[in-house]
């Protein structure tokens, strides 16, 4: 029998994990903008009606809008990433020119956009902190203690005390590396280089596929090989904290890109993409088993709205960074044809993106059975 949180309490721990995300995303853009001296007219969470506000004494909008799926900040002579001058932008006041978004260097320009998403890798890295601080960090060395009888380990000729230094080229260092790097590769076939009394070699193995449920109904297709290894954790000296953190948060972003290319090459299914429905079903969950869960799924969905923003599509931050980096380089903007052609082709990306994501949320049985409760 499977568990559910509930419709109205996933709604509610959504909205309670992707609001202070989306504020702290943009609150980066606006407090780099405000520091290279740009005006912020609108600094807006949710889009569409505004529902509450106010406006501060620097002349900027603070508003919460009634649809939450995202925000903006919307600098004065913020019209287009190539920063091509308009006659009301030329019209304006010399002093009141200089503080648009327009006016400023293309390096300024890119740092704005830039402090979004690095904004929420620093989310991350301070949740980590903490984490780490008050539990310590796993440090079991990629020894393998254990093999399992008739396992892809035990088939390919693993034996204790084999210490893994690699695994399809990437350098591992912790037994938590070598698992995770397996977890994520059911079914593949990988080059697992270590070392064994002092001599290096390379040992081939076909990764099992085993499908785990979780008690909210939940699968998860994860690859093992069948080796194990004592659990240690340690204390982490306080000025290497943020260190340790900084390498988990690009662990999972490595593991995010490692991902993203096995649903691009047909490895994994596209049905493991999910969008607003899933997140709010997986973060209803995981506030229903307790703090420390739900902080945890704070770090890991700010990691992704930090490492999303990044892509170099246009309408997102990394395809405004793309169009800084062009005139950066070629000491003039990026013309207004193509500038046009990149957004139209960009917003249909981003729409058909959503549109399929919700779909596939919706037709998963985990979804649905949300949606019955709704009707229930």
């Amino acid at each position: 029998m499977t568990e559910s949180p509930g419709i109205l309490f996933s709604i509610f721990s959504f909205l309670l994990v992707i609001g202070p995300l989306i504020f702290v995303h943009e609150l980066g853009h606006y407090l780099v903008g405000r520091w290279c001296g740009v005006k912020a007219d609108v600094f807006s969470i949710g889009f569409g009606r505004e529902i509450a506000g106010y406006t501060d004494s620097r002349g900027t909008r603070w508003k919460l809008g009634w649809l939450p799926m995202g925000g903006y900040v919307k600098f004065a002579g913020d019209m287009n990433p190539a920063s091509q001058p308009t006659p009301e932008w030329l019209a304006l006041p010399p002093d009141e020119r200089a503080r648009t978004f327009q006016a400023k260097a293309v390096w300024q320009r890119f740092l704005i956009v830039f402090a979004g998403p690095v904004t929420n890798f620093l989310v991350a890295i301070g949740i980590f902190v903490a984490f780490f601080a008050i539990y310590g960090a796993p440090r079991s060395p990629s020894v393998i203690a254990a093999v399992i009888e008739r396992s892809p380990a035990d088939r390919a000729g693993f034996v204790p005390g084999d210490r893994v230094v690699a695994i399809a080229g990437r350098p591992v260092d912790t037994f938590d590396e070598l698992a995770e790097m397996i977890r994520f590769r059911p079914d593949e076939r990988l080059r697992v280089d270590i070392v064994r009394g002092g001599i290096e070699k390379s040992l081939f193995v076909v990764t099992a596929a085993d499908v785990e449920r979780d008690r909210f109904g939940n699968e998860f297709r994860k690859g093992s090989i069948g080796v194990k290894a004592p659990q240690m954790v340690v204390e982490v000296p306080l000025a290497q904290l943020p260190v340790e953190a900084t390498r988990q948060t690009f662990r999972i972003v490595r593991t995010m890109i490692d991902t993203l290319g096995q649903i691009v090459t047909g490895r994994r299914s596209v049905k493991e993409l999910g969008g607003p429905i899933k997140i709010a079903q997986v973060a209803g969950q995981q506030a229903s088993l307790g703090p420390i869960y739900f902080v945890s799924l704070l770090a890991l969905i700010s990691i992704n709205l930090g490492f999303i923003n990044l892509l170099p599509i246009p309408m997102l931050d990394g395809g405004h960074l793309v169009f800084y980096l062009f005139e950066g380089i070629a000491r003039r903007p990026v013309p207004e044809k193509a500038m046009e052609w990149a957004f139209r082709s960009g917003l249909a990306v981003l729409l058909s993106f959503m549109i399929f994501v919700t779909l596939n949320d919706i037709l998963s049985l985990g979804a649905l059975k949300e949606l019955a409760g709704l009707i229930g």
